[in-house]
């Protein structure tokens, strides 16, 4: 059974409050290693990297990574409407979605400090495989350090991070709308963290 963060309240500072989300749900996944609980640090973000207004992350997550492979048979084939259960942004648990993208690769929860000076971010759900540098094809363990690729967030391309966890379910891009704004080729959402539209 793989740990995810737990929900913390930081309340706070001179003259107000900042108050940081986290999730707490435990998901069976015999496919995913064992990850130790850890907390948010006090970034100014929302969950796993993500702030609460959006204003850092792109609307656009742009085309998937080159070397990916497309699934052959997701559960989730491309158009699907579907309902989010993650809630790694701010809106996005229980928001409707349609699937942009469905792959077959490992996907990561990981630990990294910003290359722009940005405070540590914890357990930043999800990298895959093609945006880690010179990672092969092999799944990688937890603990492993790596170099991201990926560009999800400011500060994420180059930095040097560690892997919390993984899993090797479907991965999807996906288009939806939350708080007033449409996201769309938002990487990444795992099968489990997806359920079928009513």
């Amino acid at each position: 059974m793989k740990k995810r963060l737990t929900t913390l309240t930081v309340a706070a500072v001179v003259g107000g409050a900042l108050s940081l989300s986290a999730c707490s749900s435990d998901q069976n996944d015999s496919t995913a290693t064992e990850s130790a609980t850890s907390t948010t640090p006090m970034t100014g973000m929302d969950h796993q990297g993500h702030d609460a207004g959006h204003m850092d992350h792109p609307a656009d997550g742009g085309p998937a990574p080159e070397g990916i492979i497309e699934a052959a048979d997701p559960t989730y084939p491309v158009g699907t409407d579907v309902v989010l259960t993650a809630d790694h942004m701010a809106g996005m648990d229980g928001a409707t979605a349609t699937i942009a993208g469905a792959f077959d690769t490992y996907t990561y929860s990981v630990s990294y400090t910003p290359t722009d000076g940005g405070a540590p971010v914890v357990d930043h759900k999800w990298v895959v495989q093609e945006e880690l540098a010179d990672a092969g094809d092999r799944r990688l363990e937890d603990g492993t350090t790596v170099t991201l690729t990926a560009d999800h967030m400011p500060g994420m391309d180059g930095a040097e991070a560690t892997i919390d966890s993984s899993t090797d379910e479907t991965v999807y891009m996906v288009d939806y709308e939350a708080d007033g704004r449409t996201m769309t080729n938002h990487k990444w959402v795992t099968e489990s963290e997806i359920r079928p539209a009513e």
